[in-house]
């Protein structure tokens, strides 16, 4: 039997879905998009993409039964890592298509709230360049958002070793903050006995007690970001068209 506070659409049922829908308890959508590719030596190239998703699943359980995660994009637009083999990279008109489409999905599906949640920073320019082009086509509450740009410079100070501020710092990549990260939800991710074989060594200041920090304030702030979508106090305005 379906627990009842199932937040993964895909382990819907059709009907299970319909019946969510129609009742009016499903009030919102997280689609997560990310990236796989390299994370220096010590970090799994899924990171961008677990992390992601590991927070959208956190903040949906937070706020059950009203808000459901799609079934997002895993690879991303990451034309800068190739130099390292192994990395996965959509081209940014391929990557702005599935997105596109992934949207039009849940907009057909009944959402008239859509938070897009992005777990890789190569992702954004290309989002920020057409997204009030989507608000024109698709006519809804739908917002993209880097999950990090929840935090500030004074969480920066507080749990970072470094004492560093935005936007330098966070995310970082494979940096202090990601591991940390990793640490708290899937430590076995995590190569810590390969921090010595990278000339960065600042990864090696992270610990599962920052990345847990970190991780409550983020799921914390995403929840209110949410809360007040569906309230309508959060409301993306959609760019008038020319008369």
């Amino acid at each position: 039997m379906l627990k009842p506070m199932e937040v993964r659409l895909g382990k819907l049922t059709r009907r299970e879905f319909r019946e969510r829908m129609e009742s009016g308890e499903l009030q919102a959508c997280i689609i997560p998009v990310a990236a796989v590719e390299q994370h220096l030596e010590h970090l799994a190239m899924e990171h961008d993409w677990r992390s992601v998703t590991h927070v959208a699943h956190a903040v949906a359980e937070r706020l059950q039964p009203g808000v459901l995660v799609a079934e997002g994009l895993m690879a991303g637009i990451s034309e800068h890592h190739m130099k390292h083999r192994g990395s996965l990279t959509l081209r940014p008109g391929t990557f702005l298509a599935v997105v596109n489409d992934l949207v039009r999905s849940m907009c057909l599906a009944g959402f008239r709230n859509i938070l897009v949640l992005n777990g890789h920073g190569g992702n954004v320019a290309a989002c920020e360049a057409v997204w009030d082009q989507f608000l024109r086509e698709f006519q809804v509450n739908l917002h993209f958002l880097p999950y990090w740009d929840v935090l500030t410079g004074k969480d920066a100070e507080e749990l970072l070793d470094s004492g560093s501020r935005l936007p330098e710092d966070l995310p970082g990549h494979a940096q202090e903050f990601e591991t940390s990260i990793g640490l708290a939800a899937f430590p076995g991710n995590v190569r810590s006995d390969m921090w010595a074989d990278q000339e960065d060594q600042k990864p090696s200041t992270a610990t599962a007690a920052k990345g847990a920090a970190f991780t409550e304030r983020i799921v914390d702030r995403l929840a209110s970001y949410v809360e007040e979508m569906i309230a309508g106090t959060r409301v993306a305005e959609v760019p008038p068209f020319f008369e």
